[in-house]
């Protein structure tokens, strides 16, 4: 293999499972190869510098029944959940802008949208600050312990209505999604199962302080219930482990991660089932099942099968760009800009300040229509066209023009005129541009700016 090739296959891996790699950072993984360069990116270990943005802090939120007659303790109410709520999604951007563990970021966003909670029925920053920190710390490890742990989590518990799972009259929202969207897939259960099942979950409850999980006992069926063939006294807990060990759970979350990773697959056409499979194994390791598919062909085959979603497009901008995400001093802009729907990147980014404010780093995810802690359903976002839209595209313009004029681009001007669209190549790490791209890009005049602006607009970029 040459080192080109080398180098392509590593920034290709990058791209895919993190947020890019500098020119540097490549360089430096081709002279170890590429089975090296997974080891460093998903390895388990001690990282000091992997959390620069320690999670935010929330005062409680008041008791629901303190404001629900006060329209003056309803607005602060409202308000408190807005800030939170930019406060809490500002953090996460930064956090996957800066992180020196871009993998396990990459691997928590993935568990976000295939357990997907949002923050606007679930209202309580707190709530879905702990369940992120659960995708962080168990999304590598065992599959059934991590379904547990967010059936059991207060954000989640919320978003399917737990409250309204009593035994006199079971609620199927939760275990509906965990049969269909979360571990099995439709066609590998029953609507028996499914009641059944939902039986087993009554009486789990948030508890007052809306943080923490409690089973309430009168209101959970203890009778004799039959789930996939199991008959027994079963709770909780004993569904979950019936559907994560099922065969059928293992190729549909092997599908799932490759769907999100390399390509869109059904679970009975996974071209890389077999080396996940065998790594995930009875103990149900994703972490394996993830680093057997970035080493197998299937993976490195995958090219130009994902357009990059609106936050990963982001996140791996302005890393690439070496840019900042600067909060504001209080969250209130920020509030009114994350929650807009006009998108943009807004009109004060200083030229070459290295940063651009958190309010137009949100607006811009707002305007293209993924903003974490706000999936649009229980399934999660769309994938691939669906972001390719005439409105995103303006979105995108204005976004990739500020992001251009915050950079610092004197490695590009630098270079003699007819040399800056290879040098833009080699700063996004990419493999060099289409005949068309390059026409597009002597449109520019050689200026730095709107050469990168054009980049981060091109397929080469937008289609990884």
């Amino acid at each position: 293999m040459s080192m080109a090739t080398a180098r392509s296959d590593i920034a290709f891996l990058h791209r895919r499972a993190g947020f890019g790699a500098s020119p540097a950072q490549l360089d430096a993984a081709v002279a170890g190869g590429y089975d090296a360069a997974v080891d460093a990116l998903v390895g388990v270990g001690a990282r000091a510098d992997a959390d620069p943005e320690p999670p935010p802090t929330f005062a409680p939120l008041p008791r629901l029944a303190d404001v629900r007659t006060d329209p003056q303790a309803r607005s602060t109410y409202a308000q408190m959940v807005r800030q939170q709520g930019t406060e809490l999604t500002g953090w996460w951007v930064r956090r996957m802008v800066a992180s020196a563990d871009p993998f396990t970021e990459k691997l928590t966003f993935f568990w976000h949208g295939h357990f997907a909670t949002s923050i606007t029925k679930v209202r309580v920053a707190q709530a879905m600050l702990a369940q992120n920190e659960i995708f962080r710390r168990s999304g590598n490890g065992p599959f059934d312990a991590l379904t547990l742990a967010v059936a059991r989590d207060p954000a989640m518990l919320a978003w399917l209505d737990a409250g309204q799972n009593r035994k006199e009259h079971p609620n199927e929202n939760f275990s509906r999604e965990l049969m269909e969207l979360f571990t099995l897939g439709i066609g590998n259960y029953t609507e028996t199962d499914v009641r059944e099942a939902a039986r087993a979950f009554t009486g789990w409850r948030v508890d007052a302080s809306r943080t923490g999980f409690q089973l309430a006992a009168k209101q959970h069926d203890d009778g004799t219930k039959t789930v996939l063939g199991k008959t027994g006294d079963l709770g909780g807990e004993d569904v979950i482990a019936l559907v994560t060990h099922q065969p059928a759970s293992a190729r549909w979350v092997c599908a799932r991660l490759f769907s999100r990773f390399a390509a869109p697959v059904e679970p009975d056409a996974n071209p890389a089932a077999d080396a996940m499979l065998t790594a995930y194994g009875s103990a149900l390791d994703a972490g394996a099942a993830v680093a057997a598919m970035l080493r197998s062909p299937a993976f490195l085959a995958s090219r130009g099968k994902l357009v990059a979603q609106p936050v990963e497009y982001v996140v791996t901008t302005l890393r690439a760009l070496g840019l900042r995400v600067t909060p504001a001093a209080d969250g209130s802009a920020d509030a009114s800009a994350g929650a807009g729907g006009g998108g943009g990147a807004g009109t004060d980014v200083a030229a070459g300040s290295g940063a651009l404010p958190q309010r137009a780093v949100l607006a811009a995810l707002a305007g293209l229509g993924q903003v974490p802690f706000q999936p649009p359903s229980v399934g999660g976002w769309p994938e691939n066209a669906a972001w390719l839209t005439t409105a995103s595209t303006q979105v995108r313009t204005r976004f990739a023009t500020a992001a251009a004029a915050a950079a610092n681009l004197a490695s590009i001007a630098d270079e003699p005129a007819a040399g800056r669209p290879d040098a833009v190549a080699h700063l996004l790490s990419l493999d060099g541009w289409t005949a068309r791209t390059r026409e597009a890009m002597t449109g520019a005049g050689g200026n730095p700016a709107r050469l990168v602006a054009l980049a981060l607009l091109s397929p080469e970029y937008l289609t990884v």
